[in-house]
């Protein structure tokens, strides 16, 4: 059962730690929308799934933002209770490290399980959700905007697209008008236009790329600034189209689930790993390194160790993106180092609590 004194510190602490999460993911929020939204207007997503990738990549970004919450809000709200001298009055009382040990391990088993979750089956989760949004919109024209009637954008700057009719799974096209602009290998420019009866939209068989297929029409291609136009009559072009690129295309191993990336034997799926596992051992370090900083004195500015505490936590994230940085290049084969490190500096943030509980001793009064 839990005593009066634990339901206390574990109210106002998971109040704080939610209310610094809110202010976070709101903050989170609008860097992501920014980024998205950058990419919709260079063509890397389409704008119809748009807000879906935007929360997908925010759930990816919980690992790192659950335990940074957790470190801000006990480093506030037991910053308050010093300054407003309840701890003093707490310690005056008989409580000692035990009193105040207690709850915070509750409260780190509680984190320790979100951010696991989060990292090793909600996150890889939203990395695969996201890639087949981006692999729907390769395959169907309608996710990436185009509607009959409408002149629209190709994705990746590729052309302007213009179909009177559509099916409705978006693979059949009517007449078809495409126009795109491109840069010949010595420098010229020219505008090459494509009429079409009807068309089709396929994939080739690896699933990389896609092609639109016009039937019964023509194609014009007109250098800018010069009168030798070209004019040819088909019966069936194919037209490649620039497939959408989703932010994990790069970074293969993000999208794994857990249990596939133990069984992959390559550089970047142990850095993926070694970053997935030790994510809830960072939460238990940050909150017992939030112990020692949150001590103040009522006279401190309330965000007086605010500064050090950020300072602290960059140091500590540096590190283990280092360690992941050399996982990944393969000059390590494990994670190892990450653990360590956060050995380390679990270790220093307990020796500096327990050093504010020791007793001092009495200094003898000068005769």
């Amino acid at each position: 059962m839990l005593s009066i004194l634990d339901r206390y510190f574990l109210r106002e602490l998971g109040q704080t730690m939610l209310a610094t999460a809110i202010v976070l993911l709101a903050i989170m929020s609008g860097t992501t929308f920014a980024q998205v939204l950058k990419q919709v207007a260079n063509g890397s997503f389409p704008a119809s799934v748009m807000f879906q990738v935007l929360g997908l990549n925010m759930i990816q970004g919980l690992p790192t933002l659950l335990p940074l919450s957790a470190f801000i809000g006990v480093l506030y709200g037991l910053g308050r209770m010093y300054r407003e001298s309840e701890m003093h009055v707490l310690a005056s009382s008989g409580m000692g490290a035990a009193g105040l040990l207690r709850p915070m391990s509750l409260l780190a088993i509680v984190v320790m399980l979100l951010v696991g979750i989060v990292s090793l089956w909600l996150g890889p989760w939203a990395a695969r959700t996201s890639d087949d949004l981006v692999a729907a919109a390769n395959r169907s024209v309608i996710a990436a905007g185009l509607d009959a009637g409408r002149f629209t954008p190709l994705p990746n700057k590729g052309g302007i697209i213009f179909v009177d009719t559509l099916s409705r799974d978006g693979s059949v096209l009517g007449n078809t008008f495409i126009s795109r602009e491109r840069t010949n290998k010595d420098g010229s420019r020219e505008l090459k236009v494509i009429t079409g009866k009807r068309g089709q939209l396929y994939q080739e068989s690896s699933g990389t790329d896609r092609f639109l297929a016009l039937y019964d029409g023509w194609q014009y291609e007109i250098p800018l600034g010069a009168d030798n136009w070209r004019k040819m009559q088909y019966e069936r072009n194919d037209a490649s189209l620039s497939n959408v690129q989703s932010d994990n295309s790069e970074d293969p191993a993000a999208s794994m689930d857990t249990f596939t990336l133990m069984r992959t034997d390559n550089a970047d799926a142990r850095a993926e790993f070694a970053w997935r596992t030790v994510a809830p051992a960072m939460s238990l370090v940050l909150l017992m390194l939030a112990l020692p900083l949150s001590r103040q004195s009522p006279r401190e500015p309330r965000f007086g160790r605010l500064l050090l505490a950020l300072l602290s936590f960059y140091a500590y994230y540096l590190l283990l993106a280092l360690c992941r940085g050399q996982i990944a290049k393969g000059h390590w084969h494990h994670a190892g180092p990450m653990w360590f490190v956060s050995l380390l500096v679990f270790l220093f943030a307990a020796w500096m609590f327990r050093s504010q509980y020791v007793a001092r001793k009495l200094r003898k009064a000068a005769v």
